[in-house]
């Protein structure tokens, strides 16, 4: 299995390496200007967006995969959009779907290993599981992410369809880590406008909050990565990004004493028990290989040598 379809000239690949970065940046900065002009701050983990910091949010979320498309068209000339950008289903259907419930059940694991660190640790306001209303918050909290999903699509179109495997281009071990380490930087760097607004770590400083976004980044990106490799498709790695961004976070507040303050540092994948949980899964897929697309496509042609095998002879 190979990252991408097309392989551009190298001086149309670095110019669209630049003209990626800028149209997502510049797109992220002009989707945030009211809030910023407002002076708008989160003060609170537990404060609703209002209307206005909605549609700002899902117009950043676009960016990217303008960005990728923009750059894929006109820049690199690379091919097909679907193709260059892994924006297609895994085949068969069966496996499709294992795919999808990974990207679920994976992010679901993690953020529930985060919340007993947190609670054991004296740092997570635990406050008991009501049973009783259970299945429908979670019923709730599913709907709300799939409604979401077109709007992580404008994300993961970006880093998992263009940048990563551009950085990557199915190189060595050293481009491969500089791909994972820059990739993630430049995911959570782009997220400076909400940061300075609080927004994923409300109350606390800008010095703070981007050291704390570049860890966050940085060690969920090769999870995000290794279900686009597995799957040959960035659709696992949107449920995932999808998930830990919308029901991770509602975990945090459904299972917590509604009345105890919440900190996200010190609490669910955006704190340091996230950090704890998602690197030693991070250096479990590293050290068994997961994270090199080459075992991705050498175990792609031992199943096809397998199923070879396995054809019943026919006659001419």
């Amino acid at each position: 299995m190979t990252l991408s379809t097309g392989s551009p000239p190298f001086a149309n690949r670095r110019r669209g390496l630049f003209v990626f970065l800028a149209v997502a940046y510049v797109g992220m900065w002009a989707a945030m200007s009211p809030l910023l002009a407002s002076g708008y701050r989160r003060g609170d983990a537990r404060e609703e967006t209002g209307a206005l910091e909605q549609v700002c949010i899902a117009a950043a979320m676009l960016a990217p995969a303008l960005a990728a498309i923009l750059v894929v068209r006109r820049v690199e000339r690379s091919g097909r959009i679907r193709d260059t950008l892994a924006l297609r289903w895994t085949k068969p259907w069966g496996r499709a779907a294992r795919e999808c419930l990974t990207a679920f059940v994976v992010p679901a694991g993690l953020t529930t290993a985060a919340l007993v660190i947190g609670t054991f640790a004296g740092r997570y306001p635990f406050g008991g599981v009501h049973w009783n209303g259970l299945g429908a918050w979670a019923a709730g909290a599913v709907l709300n992410m799939l409604v979401s999903l077109p709007l992580f699509f404008g994300e993961e179109l970006g880093w998992q369809g263009y940048l990563f495997p551009r950085l990557a281009r199915d190189g060595g071990r050293r481009r491969l880590i500089r791909a994972y380490v820059v990739t993630g930087a430049a995911f959570a760097l782009w997220h400076l406008p909400t940061l300075l607004m609080g927004g994923q770590y409300p109350g606390r400083p800008w010095y703070v909050s981007v050291p704390a976004m570049l860890v966050s980044c940085v060690l969920i990106l090769p999870v995000f990565t290794w279900l686009r490799l597995r799957s040959g498709s960035v659709v696992p790695a949107v449920i995932g990004h999808a998930f830990v961004s919308s029901v991770s976070v509602g975990m945090v507040k459904e299972f917590a004493d509604p009345q105890a303050t919440l900190d996200p540092l010190h609490m669910g994948m955006a704190g340091w028990p996230g950090w704890t949980v998602t690197g030693a899964f991070v250096a479990f897929l590293t050290l068994t290989g997961r994270l090199q697309p080459s075992f991705y496509k050498d175990r792609t042609i031992s199943h096809q040598r397998r199923s070879a095998n396995c054809e019943p002879a026919t006659g001419e």
